[in-house]
C-alpha cells in the first residue's frame, strides 16, 4: 500500500471517529454533559488502603495535549481527583486508576463503583507496578460473578485511532513479563480495560522524569489516546 492510500485511509478513519464522537455527545443520558463547559475530563480516582493513587503526576496533562492535539476530543485542563463515594462522580464518562501498591474500596465506594460502570461509566485502570493483587480482589468484589477477561490484539480498542496489529504496547520492563489487556463486561460491553505490565502511565511522563526513549512514549501516547476513543465511542 502506497504513503498516499495510507493517507487516505486515515483520513477516513478520522472521519467516522468524529461522527462517532458527535454521536456519543448527543446520546450522552446519565452523563448528560462533560464538566467544565462540555469539555472531557479525565477524572483520576482517589482511593484508600495504601497505594499511591497519585503516581506519575505529569502523564495527565500530556495525555490531555495528545487528545488535543491528535483527536477531535476537547478535553479540559484541568486536573481532577475524584471519590468513588462522590455524587459528583456521575459527572464523568472516564475515570482513571493508577499507583503502585494496595487498593481497597469501602462497601459504599463498590457498591457505587458497579453502579457508575453499569450506568455508562468507563473505568480505565493502569498498573503502575505492584497494585494487580488489590486491583483484581476490588474488582472481584464490583462483579463478582465476572473476571477479567484477556483481550485479544483484534479488539477495537487496539484499532480505534492507531493501529496495535500486535496488541498492547511494553512501555516499562518492570519484571520482563509481556504486557497484558484485561478488560471486564456488562452486558457485552467492555466497561473495565486493564492494563499489566505495561505501564502506559509512565510512558505519559515527562521525558526526563523517566528517560524513556521518544519511539515508546510515542507508543504510550497512541495507546493512552485509543483507551478514551474507545470509551467515548464504544
Amino acid at each position: 500500500m502506497d504513503s498516499s492510500e495510507t493517507e487516505r485511509i486515515g483520513l477516513i478513519m478520522k472521519k467516522i471517529f468524529s461522527i462517532a464522537i458527535a454521536g456519543f455527545l448527543i446520546g450522552t443520558i446519565i452523563f448528560g454533559a462533560f464538566a467544565y463547559n462540555g469539555e472531557f475530563v479525565i477524572a483520576v480516582v482517589k482511593y484508600s488502603g495504601g497505594g499511591d493513587w497519585y503516581a506519575a503526576r505529569a502523564s495527565i496533562p500530556n495525555w490531555i495535549k495528545a487528545l488535543n492535539k491528535r483527536t477531535d476530543i476537547r478535553a479540559a485542563d484541568a486536573q481532577v481527583t475524584i471519590t468513588l463515594d462522590d455524587r459528583a462522580l456521575y459527572q464523568y464518562p472516564f475515570i482513571y486508576m493508577t499507583g503502585h501498591g494496595n487498593i481497597r474500596f469501602t462497601e459504599k465506594e463498590v457498591k457505587n463503583l458497579r453502579y457508575y460502570l453499569t450506568h455508562g461509566g468507563f473505568l480505565y485502570a493502569d498498573d503502575d507496578y505492584g497494585m494487580d493483587k488489590s486491583f483484581r480482589r476490588e474488582m472481584k468484589r464490583i462483579f463478582p460473578d465476572e473476571s477479567l477477561q484477556p483481550i485479544p490484539n483484534s479488539h477495537p480498542i487496539y484499532h480505534c485511532f492507531y493501529d496495535f496489529p500486535k496488541g498492547l504496547p511494553k512501555i516499562r520492563e518492570h519484571d520482563g513479563k509481556p504486557a497484558q489487556g484485561f478488560g471486564l463486561f456488562h452486558k457485552g460491553q467492555m466497561v473495565v480495560f486493564y492494563t499489566y505490565s505495561t505501564d502506559i502511565g509512565d510512558g505519559l511522563e515527562n521525558p526526563e522524569i523517566l528517560k524513556d526513549p521518544p519511539e515508546v512514549r510515542e507508543q504510550a501516547i497512541r495507546m493512552a489516546v485509543n483507551i478514551v476513543v474507545y470509551a467515548l465511542t464504544h
